[in-house]
């Protein structure tokens, strides 16, 4: 991967405390597993920033490349890879993502609490 694609994915990384990778935007998704991880940020009122990979070819190789991950979305929160969108969906089925929230420190409006009394599904 050319040196420059790479730095300009790590600064998108590292300067965003979440991150999406996506094909589109956050308010017209071109794909439906990009939409469907925009739309759990949402719910949980996470804020967070993206990338369209459509509009530059070299960040859409260039990422699945840096993560490894062969698949878009890509979910980075506060550096770490999370995962794509299936790994997105498990997570909130089984709560762990507020407790991801949680332990980054990421600002969101649910609570373990909330969890318990049903969390946002993606279908809602």
């Amino acid at each position: 991967m050319d040196s420059k694609i790479k730095e300009q994915i790590e600064n998108n990384i590292n300067s965003n405390d979440v991150f999406l990778f996506m094909k589109g935007t956050p308010e017209a998704p071109q794909c439906g597993f990009s939409g469907m991880v925009c739309g759990v940020l949402k719910k949980f009122d996470v804020a967070f920033n993206h990338c369209n990979i459509l509009e530059n070819n070299d960040i859409r190789e260039g990422i699945k490349e840096f993560s490894d991950w062969p698949t878009i979305p890509q979910l980075f929160i506060k550096g770490e890879f999370v995962g794509g969108s299936d790994i997105v969906k498990e997570m909130v089925d089984s709560g762990e993502i507020v407790e991801l929230f949680e332990s980054k420190k990421i600002k969101h409006s649910y609570s373990k609490e909330k969890i318990e009394e049903g969390i946002p599904h993606f279908n809602e």
